[in-house]
């Protein structure tokens, strides 16, 4: 496909993404720069855009993974951005004292409960409070990564009932 078919055909497909701009950024002028930024990429990206493929699924894709970069950065952007003094003042007071007793009594409660748990939901369960993700879940436990998944979720049920019952 030559570029002067590509970007026709880009083009023809475009206005389709007016209402799903303003639907992501809910403002007119945001939506106007996120459908500009899209077709740039589009273009940019020709390369990358098989013959065949649905142009309007390809756009409306790029589209949303641009506003979720976007969103993402001025996330970022707010962190970075807050007052640095605020933490200092509010860590930095010499009146503040620190009681951890509380919550390592929670903590320990927490352990307990999980240790109660059924086999089959406690072993999935602690990996992922130990950080693991559920598809190295699936690999250590030699499991399918749906079983892993419901047995989390249903860890995480049997737990809330258990602490709403305290």
């Amino acid at each position: 496909m030559s570029t002067a078919e590509f970007n026709h055909l880009v083009l023809e497909t475009s206005e389709a993404l007016k209402p799903f701009a303003v639907s992501l950024t809910r403002d007119n002028e945001q939506a106007k720069d996120l459908y500009q930024e899209t077709l740039y990429k589009a273009i940019a990206n020709r390369d990358k855009y098989n013959i065949g493929t649905n142009i309007k699924a390809w756009l409306y894709t790029i589209m949303r993974n641009v506003f979720i970069n976007d969103y993402r950065r001025k996330a970022k952007r707010n962190i970075i951005l807050q007052d640095p003094t605020a933490d200092f003042q509010t860590f930095n007071t010499p009146n503040l004292t620190l009681n951890n007793v509380e919550s390592n009594i929670l903590l320990k409660d927490i352990h307990k409960k999980i240790n109660n748990l059924p086999g089959i939901f406690s072993q999935p369960f602690k990996l992922y409070f130990e950080g693991y993700k559920y598809h190295e879940i699936a690999n250590i436990t030699n499991e399918p990564l749906g079983t892993i998944k419901s047995r989390i979720h249903f860890a995480r049920k049997l737990l809330k009932e258990q602490i709403e019952r305290n």
